[in-house]
């Protein structure tokens, strides 16, 4: 028995996922989660061999999410399930250990394949996500933000969006004066002179929506 779990804050997108698995694959054991935060409460207590986890979801961030979940359960197997395109978030979301990246606009053979493989314990690498591999191993001279760090992207999202560095501060457990050192080595970094310039950045690198 596999055990699995959906996590997304849509109660319609872990419905029509637990159908597709419970329709099409056998000896699965679904779970489901709305959030990271409760995610991370029933890994305390459950096993899961996979996770289907989405990103963009209100309270703890997917990265970190992930982060955390390896501390509670290092075997977990996660399959990000987002709707931004893998030139966003896949090759930074496969640094932190996870087992596949799928868009969701993709077919349902792409995702019962996704968790058929993971299961058997390989790593899911869809066409999209192969080409940018080959193009990062290829390319010496990558998007400037893919030389930020893990927490100095979240910051830099949360802001581009027009989060308050406040707001940002107790998402993260930060102090503002630690959020405020990241916004000026992001700046730095991106060779950009203010918030403003930091949103039109991260629209046109499709960061965010």
């Amino acid at each position: 028995m596999v055990n699995i779990i959906i996590v997304d804050d849509h109660a319609v997108v872990r419905k029509g996922l637990i159908q597709i698995i419970e329709e099409n694959l056998s000896f699965y054991q679904i779970d489901e989660a709305s959030s990271g935060d409760e995610l991370l409460e029933k890994a305390k207590h459950n096993k899961y061999d996979i996770v289907v986890l989405d990103i963009s979801m209100p309270g703890k961030d997917g990265l970190d999410t992930i982060k955390e979940l390896k501390h509670i359960d290092p075997e977990a197997r996660v399959l990000v399930f987002s709707m931004y395109p893998e030139d966003q978030y896949a090759l930074r979301i496969m640094r932190t250990g996870a087992y596949g990246y799928l868009n969701k606009e993709c077919s349902t053979n792409d995702f019962l394949e996704a968790i058929d493989k993971i299961s058997k314990g390989y790593k899911y690498v869809s066409h999209r996500l192969g080409e940018l591999l080959v193009d990062n191993l290829e390319n010496e001279k990558n998007p400037t933000h893919e030389g930020l760090s893990d927490r100095e992207f979240q910051v830099m999202c949360m802001l581009a969006k027009g989060k308050a560095p406040t707001a940002i501060a107790e998402d993260l457990g930060l102090s503002i004066n630690t959020v405020s050192t990241y916004r000026m080595r992001i700046l730095e970094k991106l060779q950009l002179n203010n918030t403003a310039e930091l949103a039109v950045y991260a629209i046109k690198n499709r960061l965010i929506e």
